[in-house]
């Protein structure tokens, strides 16, 4: 595989196994062609058809496999090789039903969909282990075959089965060396007469109410799957080659698109299982086309491996009903994800299936097969795309703000939700973890200020990398990691918080002193009261008003704290107050410790606020540069390529052009502007058209 300094991948998912003739015709040798014309280096074959090439026990073919395989070499495309094992074939679930998922009601799952098995069921592994040989051994081989996908979109599919609670009841005989007393005390079991006595009367767990146990399970759970990529790791690792590389599809918070952290996977633990991280990032389209759901999905990413490129293995063309893109839309979308440091992108998937579940989930070429416009369009950006690769190629980014993000935070805001303390389910839905983590993510992306992810157990030594951290609804904050924030703070670092952060340690057990635990004496504000602000607005004051735009939205939603002062603690930078008839005090505050500082925003603002705020703690910091002088207009993701050259890239998210002044100059590398490879000189003035892509390498920053 050629080195992504000087490479991208360009391709999408085939199945030859779905793919009908027309009239007769063979499609192979036509989509092979209409590939390459496109600019495709690359297909992903084999996920999801283990009961075509495995149709028996210990019986495979490889027909569909070798043909595609073949065809590919034929035409120069490089092959990823999906493992089998998210879909069970049917003689499986026959033979062995007890490899299907036990649900939260605790009853069995009926055989049909995919992912609704127990990952860790005897027969489900050795089947699995069988037919991931038998593939891996039959296609490592072949010249053209660069990687192994392990599964897809991996995750603990909610199983309650006997065996998963078995096994997790002797996790916590070993975390708590045996200690009954021990484990009651942390859970809090003696709630409710839910105290456990002895080990063989632990409770089935699909009806608990107890959210410390619950939240217990969940963080064993998202063990079993890091657990099940390093199994297929291990096997994939017997046959493939040196230069074969090893990746995992990870996928978010589903909202009809990626939303946010996926509760299911740690997925900063499972990258210890992949060489290269992958990523499946969907996103509304058409007018609700914002570039959102693409950057923080490759923010994600790329941090799995510590700023290593990353490849997008599954992203939408056509999509499903109104995700059809505007002209344009395609290949700025294509562009939003070398912006963030992939080192390529693919489609799922090539050709529109013709019948079943995702008959309307459209590729990138219809049911006609023809070269419609979206495929036309991603011709262009393959032509693109291998003409420019020597400036285009292997964007690295150092960025200097961090978020952390915190599965078990998300868990414990399920059981104890932002909106009524109770679990979302009972209570309704309401906001939940990943509405936090989006408030703030998405104020920075519209301010332009770029992040990567880290964490909760994060180490000091990483996070001192950063000049300004932020913490969004950080729930569920361990002694180390409140260690950690504070020696951020102390070694300069400017931490932001937020509401509902250092509530409960990793037992989610509050805390008995004020909130935010371990913090508040740095804030030199605590609170123990909080309620819904209903009719409350925000009264802005000193740095934060003289940022605010005029007539910006100042009421709350969902959730406020209310602060009151550490004793001592006299020099807190109050920068919004409440507005109320009852409630008074500070919602937004800042305080400088040494060189650093501490920014706590206890309600839940609006956008605006809240993109005012941290646009205010970064230019405190020193993080901000000229990308922020045209936000509002452009959003610009930047870094260096391959070469070891500055590049950035200017997208318009909307229909309508823009006229802006270059802060910066750089050479015009993709022509937009007119020629290819012109320099524009900073200060130009320049109109970009709508859904545009300007990518300007060598600008100073």
């Amino acid at each position: 595989m050629t080195s992504s300094a000087n490479r991208l991948l360009f391709g999408a998912a085939y199945y030859d196994e779905y793919t009908p003739a027309s009239a007769g015709e063979d499609r192979l040798e036509r989509d092979m062609k209409m590939m390459v014309e496109a600019g495709f280096t690359t297909i992903r074959i084999a996920e999801f058809t283990w009961g075509t090439w495995n149709p028996a026990p210990s019986v495979f073919d490889f027909t569909h496999v070798d043909r595609a395989i073949d065809a590919a070499a034929a035409h120069g495309l490089d092959v990823i090789i999906g493992t089998p094992t998210a879909a069970v074939p049917t003689w499986l679930a026959a033979r062995h039903p007890e490899v299907m998922g036990v649900n939260a009601h605790g009853t069995a799952n009926k055989y049909g969909p995919r992912q609704n098995m127990d990952i860790t069921a005897p027969a489900y592994r050795y089947y699995g282990e069988q037919a991931i040989r038998a593939l891996v051994a039959h296609t490592a081989p072949r010249d053209n075959v660069v990687g192994f996908q392990l599964d897809n979109e991996t995750k603990y599919y909610d199983a309650y089965n006997a065996d998963i609670q078995r096994a997790f009841v002797d996790w916590l005989k070993e975390r708590f060396n045996g200690d009954l007393d021990a484990l009651n005390a942390a859970y809090g079991l003696n709630y409710w007469a839910n105290r456990i006595n002895a080990w063989e009367e632990f409770p089935d767990l699909t009806q608990t109410i107890n959210g410390s146990l619950a939240a217990a399970f969940d963080f064993f759970r998202r063990s079993l799957v890091t657990d099940f990529l390093l199994w297929q790791r291990a096997i994939v690792d017997e046959y493939r080659r040196e230069d074969q590389f090893v990746t995992q599809n990870f996928d978010y918070e589903w909202r009809g698109y990626s939303f946010g952290i996926q509760p299911a996977v740690d997925h900063f633990k499972a990258a210890e299982a992949v060489t290269l991280a992958g990523v499946d990032i969907y996103h509304p389209t058409e007018d609700q086309l914002t570039g959102k759901e693409i950057a923080f999905g490759g923010d994600i990413n790329r941090s799995l491996k510590d700023g290593a490129p990353y490849l997008v293995l599954e992203t939408e063309a056509q999509g499903q009903m109104g995700w059809l893109p505007y002209p344009g839309q395609l290949r700025l979308q294509a562009y939003s994800h070398l912006a963030s440091g992939a080192m390529g992108v693919m489609y799922w998937h090539w050709g529109s299936i013709h019948n079943s579940f995702e008959t309307y989930w459209k590729g990138l070429v219809s049911q006609d097969y023809s070269a419609n416009p979206t495929y036309l369009e991603a011709a262009r950006f393959g032509a693109e795309i291998k003409e420019h690769a020597a400036s285009l190629a292997g964007l690295a980014k150092r960025n200097k703000i961090a978020v952390m993000v915190s599965n078990e935070a998300y868990t414990a805001l399920e059981w104890f939700s932002i909106d009524s303390g109770f679990p979302r389910q009972v209570s309704g839905g309401g906001a939940n973890y990943n509405d936090v983590f989006r408030l703030v993510y998405d104020a920075l992306f519209e301010a332009n200020l770029e992040a990567d992810i880290v964490p909760a157990d994060a180490p000091a030594e990483r996070l001192a990398r950063y000049d300004v951290l932020l913490a969004p609804a950080l729930y569920v904050t361990p002694e180390q990691t409140i260690a950690n924030l504070r020696a951020f703070v102390s070694g300069g670092g400017h931490l932001v918080t937020t509401f509902r952060t250092a509530v409960a340690d990793e037992n989610v057990q509050v805390f008995t002193d004020r909130q935010p635990h371990g913090l508040s004496d740095l804030l030199g504000l605590g609170t123990d009261q909080f309620t819904r602000p209903d009719g409350v607005q925000l009264a802005p004051t000193g740095a934060l008003a003289a940022t605010l735009p005029e007539g910006a939205d100042l009421g709350l939603a969902h959730f406020m704290e209310l602060l009151t002062p550490v004793e001592g603690a006299d020099d807190v930078e109050v920068l919004a107050s409440y507005d109320h008839h009852a409630w008074s005090g500070p919602a937004i505050a800042t305080r400088a410790v040494g060189s650093g500082s501490i920014t706590h925003l206890a309600a839940w603002a609006s956008p605006e606020v809240v993109r005012a705020v941290v646009t205010l703690v970064a230019e405190r910091a020193g993080v901000t540069d000229w990308a922020g002088q045209l936000a509002g207009q452009v959003t610009v993701r930047k870094g260096v390529n391959g070469a070891g050259r500055p590049l950035a890239y200017l997208l318009r998210y909307s229909h309508e052009p823009v006229t802006l002044t270059l802060p910066v100059g750089g050479t015009d590398v993709l022509g937009t502007l007119g020629e290819v490879g012109a320099v524009l000189p900073a200060g130009a003035t320049v109109t970009l058209p709508g859904w545009g892509v300007l990518a300007l390498e060598g600008q100073q920053a």
